[in-house]
């Protein structure tokens, strides 16, 4: 997904109409040699009298996360900064965001990360949140161990109170402290270009893979994707650990949940389509199937769901 210009769906936000009315979140296309690696760069600005819950379904991205979190009226000097890098969240991802605070982060395509950080799998950070000169030595002047803590965030919305040590003030400054959209991009552009990314046909393959399974509906089994890759199923597998970080069947079952929730947040007071047919079109085996995935990613089931969206 090497388009000029960001995605604006909402894919993984639970309730995204009510994070949107309370958070400035906006979508950043990166330099030019960075667009074949990333999705997008995202930005998030809130300042809130009350805490509020938000929550996504982890899309199977790889993040880097700046963040600066203070207290309302608070100078910027005294709020909290740190980096991290951010694993694939296996569940659902749930923050708290209180006072003000400041995100910048970047989503990677899925499979676009191991080539700016070659010395590891991809899957030894699922399900971690790691401090970012854990990962990239350079980025600060004393590398931090990692919290082993689960986490996913989507590309959407994030939030730590680790406080991780490590990362050089002055990256955290640069791209934490513009009071524009244009110099924070520029900060994170010049940092993943002074970390590469170097060549990786491999990572190439697991990208051109993953967006076959997230563009054609059809692609429901991982037999389908072993017949289409010309891959063996082992093959397979070890193609995604090493450079998507989880499995292709989790990658099929996210992306379908993913579509469920869309479909369901679309569907509003009505209580949903028809989800007999679309368990059906999804790939589940019935409706039931549908309705107890759902029911298990998000905590409510899907009629349930798009009734409470809709609701004042």
């Amino acid at each position: 997904m090497s388009d000029s210009a960001p995605r604006k769906d909402t894919r993984g936000i639970v309730d995204p109409a009510e994070l949107l009315s309370r958070v400035r979140f906006r979508r950043h296309t990166p330099a030019p040699e960075l667009r074949p690696y990333l999705e997008h760069y995202w930005l998030i600005d809130w300042e809130l009298p009350e805490p509020y819950a938000t929550h996504v379904v982890p899309h199977p991205s790889m993040n880097i996360v700046f963040q600066r979190y203070g207290a309302l009226g608070a100078p910027a000097a005294d709020a909290r900064a740190s980096a991290e890098v951010s694993g694939i969240g296996l569940g659902l991802f749930t923050r708290k965001l209180t006072e003000a605070g400041r995100v910048c982060g970047i989503q990677f395509r899925p499979g676009g990360f191991r080539p700016f950080a070659p010395a590891w799998p991809v899957s030894a950070w699922t399900g971690r949140r790691v401090p970012l000169a854990e990962v990239f030595p350079d980025a600060g002047t004393e590398a931090g161990g990692g919290t082993g803590a689960e986490t996913g965030h989507g590309g959407i919305v994030t939030g730590t109170e680790t406080g991780h040590a490590g990362t050089d003030a002055d990256l955290l400054s640069a791209v934490l402290s513009p009071g524009t959209d244009h110099a924070r991009v520029a900060a994170l552009d010049a940092f993943l270009l002074a970390h590469g990314p170097a060549p990786d046909p491999a990572a190439d393959r697991a990208m051109e893979l993953v967006d076959l399974i997230r563009g054609d509906r059809t692609v429901r089994k991982v037999t389908q994707l072993v017949s289409a890759s010309g891959l063996s199923a082992r093959s397979l597998q070890r193609l995604f650990a090493a450079h998507v970080g989880v499995g292709p069947k989790w990658v099929i079952l996210r992306y379908r949940i993913h579509e469920a929730l869309e479909r369901a947040e679309a569907a509003g007071a009505a209580g949903g389509p028809d989800w007999a047919a679309l368990a059906v079109e999804l790939g589940y085996s019935d409706q039931a199937h549908l309705v107890r995935e759902f029911t298990a990613t998000i905590g409510v089931s899907p009629t349930a769901y798009a009734r409470g969206v809709s609701a004042p």
